[in-house]
């Protein structure tokens, strides 16, 4: 018996060492970021049949079988398929996804505060994924996101910017900013300049959801949400540190990296930036930004996430031109003393719970700490005489300051019952705040309209402080009736408490010294979308946009008139299609955007500006965006808005001094001002497959010409510029990590100017950069 259990024992060690030598252990990760990818695909490529045999966990491992298969492919929706021969398969392996920047295969998150396929949403939402912000090597917002459909974002220097989304170029507090899905800054205290907050080095996708999306985010959702989805901690280790500069004193250092370890992972990033004797005379500025974030998983279940985010942004502002500066190209500042200095803390907790495959909770809590101290040079005015003789000069210096403490809980439910989902959350956000503004006298050389100086008068023109407390539930329903239709309800309540307290003594004021203000607002929604198959459908939805007066629209010194919050009705529709055996991808969507109580700012007769309920409009457009890949490696992009703007209820009172006579002028159905008819990007993108990590690409950015008074007697005639970018990544050999690249932006050295505004004097401009080249280096590390 002894030679039969000695050949027993060989034959099982012999079936179990070729049975190991068939399994094989590995990683998914996203090319980009290295983060894993939890629940990638893994199927049998020799098959026809696509069904899955594996799957990755949620840290992105897989162990799979190799038995009776020769071909692998790796696949997950929003990525790009990989397939792999078993030969070059090998435990440890790591496999890279590359983000996919054609197809509708995307997975969003602001939709729904949840991950869903983009063909889920009944919205207008595009996303700029990981690959899109790699190659663009941005140096400033506005070159990421103005390549989204339906998107301006107005370069205004210096990482200062406002925006247009459905709305023409506006300073307006009609637009929700957030980080992982909190708002940056909390209700009543918008800053149109407020993404300077954010660090560019730090962020993993962009996604913007375009008309309101209050149901779900509150208040100043109306043109538009734009989430910074942040990156996280990569699959084992991983780092990369870059230095970039310009022909024009810009100079940027970044670095990030981190790590995974057991249950434990964490990443940090930020970046540098320092310019001097810019293009543009007294344009110099510091920025400095960082980003961490931990993760713990205490079990499969539960998860910690942490999160701090600080940025700290230190410019002059040389302010705009008047024209004859602006034509000459003589970007000289008219004075050399005003700046901004911005501090803004971010910091939060996550916990997520999931109790079963149906129910899953999640708690945060978040603290902001923000200062904005400036002496802008657009306070800065002239005192005139009836007959326009200069006078004198004045402006004032400011300090805003608010610090957060807040709390999200959010649940969300799924039942078999038609496939429906129940979101529910509450959010509370306790922000209390101060604001002072100080009169400043200031000096004038009137023969060379220069500003020589100022003045400190000590004298305060506000001085104030307000306890700002938000409080609201939301709800969102989703349903599928049968399985091509999805239905999706929503519902927000919003309390929003503003206690106003004036610092400045009643013998020195004649304004309010004590206010409470309470604005309670319900804002539903109600979408469908309807799924043809093949990569076609068509989604439709109606849904509320809400903004409460800011708080310094309410309590600036001179507003005395009681204002009301606005209220915005959005219809739309929309759809999608993919073509040319899925290789050309067509979104397209009309709105109607309709505003009541709209906030204004209004001329009165003594030619003061006051804000006032006293303003309807109305936004009509459409949006539409192609994608084409014929081959590997060429790529297609177009992206555009047509849309009409107009006043529908909107007067303002002129008077002349010289007669003493006051007339109001109505400019219903006037255009708005400082809004294009077409806004149009569009690229090209070469990535040879003979030199593996080459990428150029051509871009083109049209701007339609707009009226810039609302009288419609003024215009700027827009502009079209061109950028081209080269980039090569080396992927193999002795150079493996090293990056190189070469940004060269406005070409053709186009003189144009991202925004123009007139007023009784003249039209003023604010100049965009002539031809500007940027060359960076990278080196980067991966290991797992």
């Amino acid at each position: 018996m002894k030679p039969f259990t000695l050949l027993y024992l060989l034959l099982s060690f012999i079936y179990i060492t070729a049975s190991a030598q068939t399994n094989i252990t590995g990683t998914v990760v996203d090319a980009r970021t290295r983060e894993p990818l939890p629940f990638a695909v893994i199927t049998n490529a020799d098959a026809d049949s696509k069904e899955a045999h594996f799957a990755t966990d949620a840290k992105g491992h897989f162990t799979i079988s190799l038995a009776n298969i020769k071909t692998l492919r790796f696949g997950m929706m929003g990525y790009n398929a990989q397939v792999i021969t078993i030969d070059k398969l090998h435990n440890g392996i790591v496999i890279e996804l590359e983000p996919n920047t054609v197809g509708l295969q995307q997975v969003i998150v602001s939709a729904s505060r949840a991950k869903q396929a983009r063909e889920d949403a009944p919205i207008a939402i595009s996303k700029i994924n990981a690959t899109q912000i790699h190659d663009t090597k941005a140096t400033a917002l506005y070159q990421l996101l103005n390549k989204t459909p339906g998107v301006y974002m107005v370069n205004l220097g210096n990482e200062q910017h406002t925006m247009a989304i459905r709305q023409p170029i506006t300073y307006n507090a009609l637009y929700l900013y957030m980080e992982d899905g909190l708002p940056i800054r909390p209700t009543g205290i918008f800053n149109h300049n407020s993404l300077y907050e954010i660090n560019m080095s730090g962020v993993k996708d962009i996604e913007v959801i375009k008309g309101p999306a209050s149901s779900l985010y509150g208040s100043n959702a109306i043109g538009g949400a734009i989430n910074f989805i942040t990156q996280g901690a990569p699959a084992g280790y991983a780092g990369n540190v870059s230095v970039q500069g310009d022909n024009y004193g810009y100079r940027r250092v970044d670095a990030d990296g981190g790590f995974t370890q057991g249950k434990f992972g964490l990443y940090a990033g930020g970046y540098i930036a320092h310019q001097t004797d810019s293009w543009q005379d007294y344009s110099d500025f510091d920025k400095y930004s960082a980003n961490f974030k931990t993760t713990y998983d205490f079990d499969a279940a539960t998860k910690l996430t942490t999160a701090l985010s600080y940025n700290y942004l230190n410019t002059q502002t040389p302010g705009s031109l008047d024209s004859a500066r602006f034509y000459s190209r003589s970007y000289g500042a008219n004075q050399r003393f005003t700046y901004r200095k911005v501090d803004a803390l971010r910091a939060n907790a996550k916990l997520d719970h999931k109790w079963s495959d149906y129910n899953a909770t999640s708690v945060t809590l978040f603290y902001r700490h923000n200062s904005t101290a400036q002496l802008p040079s657009y306070f800065i005015s002239d005192v005139r005489d009836n007959a326009g003789n200069y006078l004198s000069s004045n402006g004032q210096q400011n300090d805003q300051r608010f610090h957060s403490f807040g709390v999200l809980a959010q649940n969300r439910s799924s039942f078999d019952f038609l496939s429906s989902t129940l979101t529910t959350g509450v959010y509370l956000d306790n922000s209390p705040s101060s604001y002072y503004a100080k009169y400043l006298e200031i000096q004038k050389d009137v023969t060379n309209n220069y500003y020589t100086g100022y003045t400190n008068t000590g004298r305060y023109i506000d001085d104030y402080r307000i306890k700002l407390f938000n409080t609201a539930a939301y709800a969102q329903y989703e349903l599928k009736p049968v399985d091509a239709l999805r239905i999706v309800m929503g519902l927000r309540y919003d309390r929003i408490h503003y206690n106003f307290t004036n610092n400045i003594p009643a013998g020195s004021t004649k304004y309010k010294q004590q206010e409470t203000n309470d604005f309670n607002i319900l804002a539903p929604k109600l979408g469908l979308t309807y799924n043809f198959g093949n990569n076609k459908g068509l989604y439709a939805n109606y849904s509320v946009g809400f903004q409460p007066p800011e708080t310094g629209d309410l309590y600036s010194s001179r507003q005395l008139v009681q204002l009301k919050q606005a209220t915005f009705n959005n219809y739309e529709a929309g759809g999608w299609l993919a073509l040319l055996d899925k290789k050309m991808y067509l979104e397209a969507s009309i709105y109607d955007l309709e505003g009541r109580n709209e906030i204004i700012n209004q001329l009165l007769p003594d030619n003061t500006t006051q804000n006032q309920n006293a303003g309807a409009t109305r936004h009509r457009g459409i949006e539409y965006s192609v994608n084409y890949a014929p081959v590997k490696e060429w790529g297609f992009r177009f992206s555009g808005t047509n849309a009409r703007h107009t006043y529908v209820d909107y007067s303002e009172v002129s008077t002349n001094y010289a007669t003493a006579q006051s007339t109001v002028i109505s400019y219903n159905g006037k255009r708005m001002t400082n809004a294009p008819a077409w806004i149009a990007n569009s690229e090209v993108i070469y990535k040879p497959a003979y030199i593996n990590g080459l990428r150029l690409s051509a871009e083109w950015q049209h701007i339609d010409g707009y009226f810039t008074n609302p009288a419609n007697t003024k215009s700027y005639g827009g502009y079209d510029i061109y950028n081209v970018r080269l980039g090569y990544d080396a992927k193999a050999g002795v150079l493996k990590g090293a990056g190189i690249w070469l940004n060269a932006l406005n070409v053709t050295n186009k003189l144009y100017a991202t925004t123009v505004t007139s007023n009784q004097w003249g039209d003023t401009y604010y100049a965009a950069p002539p031809r500007t080249i940027t060359l960076g280096i990278s080196y980067s590390i991966a290991k797992h």
